[in-house]
């Protein structure tokens, strides 16, 4: 089964293969998927600076690939990685650390 890239970018969710937290939410289009299976290694595109990017180039944080899932549409991927650092640019382990609301039962 292939991604449908046919509206261009498909969202890919970003997975601690250990943990199972939701380490990021990012975009892919054809190109970084293809980059991120033959590295080995996660690739995305930045839609406010419109390139790819290789993630962990600037912070060393490089997400080594355990596994790609598609969703039953094609259109969103679950990668699930082993993390070499924090996913989240300011230094959070991940990218969901802002509590909006909690049920307390």
């Amino acid at each position: 089964m292939e991604p449908d890239f046919s509206k261009g970018l498909l969202i890919a969710i970003v997975q601690d293969a250990k943990t199972k937290d939701v380490l990021m939410v990012a975009w892919m289009n054809q190109e970084s998927y293809q980059k991120t299976i033959s590295s080995g290694q996660t690739w995305f595109w930045s839609r406010s600076r419109k390139k790819l990017w290789h993630k962990g180039a600037t912070s060393g944080n490089y997400q080594n690939v355990v596994s790609l899932t598609l969703d039953c549409d094609q259109d969103t991927l679950l990668v699930k990685v082993n993390p070499e650092g924090p996913a989240c640019h300011t230094g959070h382990r991940s990218c969901f650390f802002q509590p909006v609301l909690e049920n307390k039962q």
